[in-house]
């Protein structure tokens, strides 16, 4: 009966395969007997023996003599029938071709031509819908964009007339790396600076940095509340 561990199954199926080809072996070289076996085992991997120097058609060939049989004649008649379908199918769908592009129009009957009509009625509707779904996808995203665009033009025209209206004093730009570069990059006495005109002097601050004048940047420490 059949040997239920895998295993122990696999290998009888070795020892016992390497046994018939071995015998195979030898009535080819005792008896020169031209010997053909096929195996195919539980895993789907084949293994097979041909007396040298014969080939496995050459075998089936002498089976077929033998037997008096085809073996290949059926196989050949099932692949005829399915090229002479296959031919058969490339036909109609060349008609039809023809047909949707006006073409052998003769030997159409009224309800074949309505026919064709209301399919390439639902031909049109379908690639119309196809059509009106990409351009409205291309709306939408120029919509954004203009949206975009408009924001950024929006917020230029705001920081254009800011400084339209205080052309003398604003903070200094880059706050951050300011603060990082006086050591307060995490809290402590926040340091703002103004620019003030030439001819005004703040000389008499104590946290100015210039005593002489010279240079209209001034700092003054925020207090904390």
């Amino acid at each position: 009966k059949k040997i239920e561990n895998q295993t122990n199954r696999q290998v009888t199926y070795s020892k016992r395969r390497n046994g018939l080809f071995k015998k195979a072996h030898e009535l080819t070289v005792l008896c020169d007997a031209k010997v053909s076996i096929l195996m195919i085992s539980s895993t789907q991997k084949l293994h097979e023996y041909i007396s040298p120097p014969a080939t496995t058609k050459q075998l089936f060939d002498n089976y077929q003599k033998a037997v008096g049989v085809d073996l290949w004649q059926t196989h050949y008649e099932k692949m005829q029938e399915h090229l002479r379908k296959l031919k058969e199918v490339n036909r109609n769908l060349r008609r039809e071709i023809r047909q949707r592009m006006g073409e052998s129009l003769n030997d159409m009957g009224y309800d074949h031509m309505v026919n064709l009509i209301e399919d390439m009625d639902n031909s049109l509707r379908l690639i119309r819908d196809r059509k009106y779904k990409v351009i409205g996808n291309q709306i939408d995203t120029s919509k954004k964009k203009l949206r975009n665009v408009e924001e950024i033009h929006k917020n230029l025209v705001l920081e254009f007339d800011a400084r339209q209206e205080d052309p003398h004093y604003g903070l200094v730009e880059n706050e951050g790396d300011y603060n990082s570069v006086l050591g307060f990059p995490n809290g402590g006495p926040r340091i703002i600076a103004l620019r003030l005109p030439p001819n005004h002097h703040l000389n008499h601050h104590p946290n100015h940095l210039h005593g002489g004048g010279g240079s209209d940047l001034t700092t003054f420490h925020l207090l904390d509340q």
